[in-house]
């Protein structure tokens, strides 16, 4: 696996009760991967040479993160290693501007968009769509709301051009909530969804999920895992995909994001359904039988620990697992820095109100913004 931070520290985790032997590349050896794998090369992950030399003897490369240049994984598939998902697949969630283009081909609902030059493209594209304020993208590097920007006039658009890559320019969609629908496909075309769930962003940074989302209908529902399970299929996707949507006043969705590798809003599955996305995942890159998606129980509600600088984490665990034996929690073993996601905690039960609480709190009092 490629990427040495909690994705695959996870997904590690569930290839144990398989035996599976994991090779990790990490930039550092106090990763979050790093630190649980017996198997590290540390290394660059944007060197084709030191790739090459990673991938000597691996069964099959996966990945946690989306940010080895497409050009070193076809050098990789030429020499008969296999890669899952492939860079023809892998591009799409590289680079916003393929995605985009990919999207409008295959006939996925998107929100309005198209390449830009400067600023004044930018509000020539303002111009078009009715008017600021419109959001640029650089079309490559961005994740967790870095290289985003909401712009509300064409003397605050500078900012992305700066980074001299190519920005996409999209409408600012008037969206009620943002939802994700994760799917998993494998190299011989199986493929399972899970329920369709609610993603509550602060800051551009995914706070909490809700699985399944709320008061989604069922109609929509379908619609979305069906879209997601369609995109898979025409982008030639084997492993985990998950694709971030708007829901819309008027009942619609429209495709925002993809990623493809196990992902935050999945992170719910690994107490609350029968086979967790990492299980998956696996699965999937292996050419393994999929297991089933379906949820435990009634709700489960993930929710990020986010850095803070709680002095004494042992009290802390005391506490949340005194109040609530149910919770699960889930540490990376990252460095504390504000606004980073250093663990989650899921909750499960029949009383929505009940786990959003009991997620809520556990997550609070772990970062150190509750105390009682």
């Amino acid at each position: 696996m490629v990427g040495g931070g909690q994705l695959a520290r996870m997904t590690h985790e569930a290839g144990i009760p398989l035996g599976i032997k994991f090779k990790l590349l990490s930039n550092a050896p106090q990763e979050s991967a790093a630190q649980v794998v017996s198997e590290v090369v540390i290394g660059d992950h944007r060197d084709l040479d030191t790739l090459r030399a990673f991938a000597r003897g691996c069964d099959v490369i996966t990945f946690d993160h989306e940010h080895v240049p497409t050009e070193h994984l076809r050098a990789l598939e030429a020499d008969g290693i296999p890669v899952r998902p492939g860079p023809d697949a892998l591009v799409h969630a590289q680079d916003k501007g393929v995605m985009r283009a990919k999207l409008d081909a295959i006939g996925a609902p998107c929100p309005r968009h198209r390449i830009v030059a400067d600023p004044a493209d930018v509000e020539c594209f303002a111009d078009e769509i009715g008017g600021f304020p419109v959001v640029l993208k650089t079309v490559r590097g961005g994740y967790d709301g870095k290289g985003v920007w909401v712009v509300r006039s064409s003397k605050e658009a500078a900012e992305p051009f700066r980074a001299g890559v190519p920005v996409l320019a999209e409408e600012k969609v008037p969206f009620v909530r943002e939802l994700a629908a994760n799917v998993v496909r494998s190299p011989h075309g199986q493929a399972v969804a899970y329920p369709v769930v609610e993603s509550v962003q602060v800051d551009g940074v995914c706070d909490t999920v809700i699985a399944p989302a709320p008061d989604l209908s069922e109609e929509l529902s379908g619609q979305a895992q069906e879209l997601a399970l369609r995109i898979a299929h025409e982008l030639g996707v084997v492993g985990h995909l998950a694709v971030e949507l708007f829901e819309t006043a008027d009942g619609r969705i429209l495709v925002n994001e993809l990623a493809m590798r196990p992902h935050n809003s999945g992170h719910w599955t690994q107490d609350g359904a029968i086979t967790s996305q990492f299980a998956n995942h696996l699965r999937a890159v292996l050419d393994l039988p999929l297991g089933d998606p379906r949820p435990r129980a009634r709700w489960t509600v993930m929710a990020n620990v986010l850095g803070g600088d709680y002095p004494d984490m042992y009290s802390a665990y005391l506490h949340c697992m005194a109040r609530d034996p149910q919770l699960k929690i889930h540490m990376y073993g990252k460095d504390v820095k504000p606004g980073r996601k250093v663990g989650h905690v899921n909750t499960y039960g029949d009383d929505l109100a009940d786990v959003r609480e009991r997620a809520a709190h556990a997550a609070g009092y772990l970062r150190g913004t509750i105390t009682e």
